[in-house]
């Protein structure tokens, strides 16, 4: 019996000495901390140093996967194949187990005594291995989780869709915090002046118009030049002197004016992001931007957990990504299941309407799955695909607006009777109809029964 134990410094080949003995053992305590048990149990077959930290990080990936690497493939071919050796190989995992087993035909196993029995190894590995000291195998070890940690997050950086995902959770955070603290802004100040907010509609508009006015007073001679035109100017300014709001003195005013800065800056970050997203889904993901923008893209990847989660989707499943509550509340309740989840913010989708939405929404799903797993899978940067989709698509929504226009939306037979073609449906073929005499042809009624009984029962049937 051989086991194979790997360490961050070597592979190495155990014969086990005493297989019946390592059997009957139930508690493995007296091997752990005593080198002259375990070398009763065990004893050092053959070894192979690893070059250096590249050599051992490429074996360790493949250990940690399950696939064997091609210094292991060399070292096994060496030490057993080419020995000829006819004996079980002991592993610590599985799937290492299965793929040595399919290379090279080596029975291997791999059980709770083994492992056991590796845990005392590696307790006392610097007796069994001569040259290496506890601080070495440490040092080792160390310097192989550092050079796995790089890997795995080097790995991770490739997928720039992380950022993006991240990036778009931010965005959505921003968007409500936003929200709310505009809610809270136009219920405070409105006490004041709640004028103000019939004149002013756009929420960024009427925070600097509050964080330049502030006491309404103060309005008359505010310059509001750069903020709103001037016929605006002009009304608010009429309007503070009218205002029905109530009084508010200089430290109201203070944590007013705070709560608008805050907006303002929340505002101008929320720009920014919005910018660096965009700069970002034109590099990992150009075809599916052009089609249905920056933001429903990056939503929609965030959706899916990453670029080639999204890639794997079926068109069907794009269409109503995000309306997944909708989706199984239609299906608890046996109703219309919705048409489009969030790619009914796109543009192309806003610009229709009527049952042209839902056309519109397949069509688009369908071109949003080519595009996607082009920008996954292939090497151009160009958004030669994503153009090429956008116009099929505009041209589709000019066509079904042309049709709608001209009334024929009433379906194929419909369309068919308004353009003058006779429809034909044919002769009634009444040799394909159903009949029970042929299905109870191959029974027997051969049991007592007259003939008319017969007939009977064939009727009914």
């Amino acid at each position: 019996m051989l086991l194979l134990f790997e360490t961050p410094a070597c592979y190495a080949l155990f014969r086990v000495k005493k297989e019946k003995t390592l059997e009957k053992i139930e508690d493995f305590s007296p091997y752990m901390d005593n080198d002259e048990n375990i070398k009763k149990l065990v004893e050092l077959a053959a070894f192979r140093e690893f070059k250096g930290t590249k050599d051992v990080l490429q074996a360790a990936v493949q250990l940690v996967n399950g696939k064997m690497g091609k210094s292991l493939r060399k070292f096994l071919k060496k030490n057993i194949v080419n020995t000829e050796i006819q004996e079980r190989l002991a592993v610590a995992d599985k799937n290492l187990a299965k793929t040595i087993n399919k290379k090279f035909g080596i029975d291997c196993i791999k059980n709770d005594k083994f492992d056991e029995l590796m845990r005392c190894i590696r307790s006392n590995l610097p007796t069994l291995i001569e040259g290496f000291t506890v601080q070495d195998m440490r040092n080792m070890s160390l310097g192989l989780a550092h050079g796995m940690a790089r890997y795995k997050l080097k790995f991770s950086s490739d997928k720039v869709d992380t950022m993006i995902i991240q990036a778009i959770s931010l965005f959505q955070d921003l968007d409500k915090e936003i929200n709310n603290y505009m809610m809270r802004l136009k219920e405070w100040y409105g006490y004041h002046f709640p004028e103000l907010a019939k004149i002013v509609t756009d929420n960024l508009v009427y925070t600097k118009v509050v964080r330049q006015i502030g006491i309404r007073e103060k309005c008359v001679t505010v310059n509001l030049d750069g903020i709103v035109p001037e016929h605006v100017e002009k009304n608010i300014k009429e309007a503070s002197e009218i205002s029905m709001g109530t009084e508010i003195n200089e430290r109201d005013e203070e944590f007013i004016f705070a709560l608008s800065d805050q907006i303002i800056e929340l505002d101008t970050y929320r720009s920014s992001l919005n910018e660096y997203l965009k700069s970002r889904m034109m590099a990992v993901s150009p075809n599916l931007s052009t089609i249905v923008g920056e933001m429903i893209s990056a939503k929609l990847i965030a959706k899916a957990g990453s670029l080639v989660n999204l890639a794997k989707y079926p068109a069907s499943t794009i269409q109503i990504l995000g309306a997944e509550k909708a989706l199984f509340k239609a299906m608890r309740s046996k109703q219309n299941t919705p048409k489009y989840g969030i790619i009914y913010q796109s543009k192309l989708i806003a610009s229709v309407t009527g049952k042209t939405k839902g056309k519109i929404s397949r069509a688009l799903a369908a071109k949003c799955a080519l595009c996607v797993r082009y920008d996954a899978l292939g090497d151009n940067d160009d958004p030669v695909i994503g153009e090429e989709c956008k116009k099929y698509i505009e041209d589709r929504i000019g066509f079904l607006q042309a049709q709608e226009k001209a009334g024929e939306t009433g379906g194929f037979k419909k369309n068919m009777k308004s353009a003058g073609h006779k429809l034909d449906g044919g002769n009634y073929n009444s040799g394909a109809d159903f009949k029970g005499e042929k299905m109870l042809g191959k029974r027997s009624f051969d049991n007592g029964e007259d003939e008319d009984k017969k007939k009977k029962r064939v009727k009914t049937f």
